[in-house]
């Protein structure tokens, strides 16, 4: 049996397509509809996004570090 793999984006899962392509709402990668975490997974694919995490994550520490005093 041949199964085509579907592919979903992870801001909109009612979405749905049998090849992998961009979201024509919101133009994000899709990713195959079988993932676990689809948005975790796509924002851990771009450099932006890890850039962006890694960022906030500092300002938080830094936040919680000068409550601290």
């Amino acid at each position: 049996m041949n199964a085509t793999r579907m592919y979903t984006c992870p801001m909109h899962p009612e979405l749905k397509a049998d090849a992998a392509s961009k979201c024509p709402r919101c133009g994000m990668r899709l990713v195959p509809q079988d993932t676990k975490h689809p948005f975790l997974r796509h924002m851990l694919s771009s450099p932006l996004h890890i850039a962006v995490m890694v960022a906030v994550m500092l300002a938080v520490m830094a936040a919680a570090m000068m409550m601290m005093r």
